[in-house]
């Protein structure tokens, strides 16, 4: 390993040792604010000490000082020569990024459970990369005890935004006077759903009461925070070996972000349509198929077309629901029309009927 990439990896994990440490202190005062500032650093000098090891470049020609971290998560997710992250490993490095910047730069008021996530989360990647660059266990660099400690069992996000949503427009109830304390816990919430969905700059003041708005007049976090409502928290391991993901739900795009895109972060999760990407009725794709509808069906129902959320998706719009088939399905179909004819599905569907078996 070449000497400067040696000692930004140490550097690295003294960040990371750090955060972990602050993260995991009695005492509340500037712990927040430490541990997403130290986890943020922790992460710059990782992708630093990596982009340097695969041979690539953390300072431009003339350039006095090194690239920003913005710049080092572009570089290794799409320089060929580099690469080195995923999608979803620089959804979470913008995450957390976003959150420092908050922190750092004005008020922020994260639950524990979200801190615990991301701090795990960033402790679990962390170990990803340090494996897939450096062939190193994580777990040989620390001590056994350096992990993220919780009292509170993380939950999922769904539940998390739906409980701190109710939280929220507690605040605001009448007569509180606490706005000010609703937007800081509104802001991590903000904050992440914009860097999912690709924005870089932080929440401004009449975004955040547009959400609160929102939030109080009854509508679903799920369409107040669509860029959440498109990820998810898996998590795997116990104790030194848990690891904790942030990874984008099965069927969902993610999209590089063209370099020098105002107010942009690197990767954003890319918003579909549904009815526009789920753009079929069953009666349109036998259409397309060129079968009755109900040898359509029967195909649908022999190659468990419906259990594929890329080719199936029931959409709700007001209190009546749809079921929606993407060109995914079309293609599915096909493909398996080609090895098992029409006929002998519709037979099977016929006969699956006459036993009973649930459609």
């Amino acid at each position: 390993m070449r000497r400067e990439a040696r000692l930004l990896l140490e550097k690295a994990l003294d960040s990371l040792i750090l955060s972990v440490e602050h993260f995991n202190r009695p005492d509340e005062r500037g712990r927040t604010t430490t541990v997403l500032i130290l986890l943020d650093h922790s992460f710059e000098m990782l992708l630093k000490a990596a982009i340097l090891h695969h041979g690539g470049k953390i300072r431009e020609r003339g350039a006095r000082e090194t690239i920003g971290f913005d710049a080092c998560v572009r570089r290794a997710l799409s320089d060929g020569n580099v690469k080195f992250l995923t999608d979803d490993q620089a959804l979470t490095l913008q995450s957390i990024n976003g959150l420092r910047d908050a922190a750092q730069h004005h008020l922020i008021d994260i639950s524990e459970e979200q801190l615990y996530i991301h701090a795990q989360a960033g402790v679990t990647l962390f170990g990803d990369i340090l494996k897939r660059v450096f062939g190193q266990e994580l777990r040989d660099r620390l001590p056994a005890r350096v992990l993220p400690i919780s009292t509170m069992a993380p939950v999922d996000l769904e539940t998390l935004f739906s409980e701190e949503s109710k939280e929220i427009v507690k605040l605001l109830g009448p007569r509180t006077r606490r706005r000010t304390e609703a937007h800081a816990r509104l802001r991590p919430l903000a904050i992440l759903d914009a860097t999912i969905r690709g924005e870089k700059l932080q929440p401004s003041a009449g975004e955040l009461r547009n959400k609160a708005s929102e939030l109080s007049g009854g509508k679903r976090w799920q369409d107040v925070f669509p860029g959440v409502a498109s990820v998810t928290v898996t998590e795997n391991g116990a104790g030194h070996r848990v690891g904790l993901r942030i990874e984008k739900k099965r069927g969902i795009p993610v999209q590089l972000v063209p370099e020098g895109t105002p107010g942009a972060s690197v990767v954003a999760v890319k918003r579909v349509n549904e009815l526009g990407y789920y753009n079929m009725g069953r009666d349109q794709l036998a259409t397309h198929l060129g079968l009755s509808r109900n040898k359509t069906t029967a195909a649908i129902w022999r190659f468990e077309v419906q259990k594929d959320p890329e080719c199936f998706m029931e959409v709700k719009i007001g209190k009546t629901s749809f079921k929606r088939y993407s060109q995914r399905a079309l293609e599915r179909i096909r493909q398996h029309l080609g090895a098992k004819p029409a006929e002998e599905v519709w037979a099977e569907y016929k006969q699956s009927r006459l036993k009973g078996k649930p459609q």
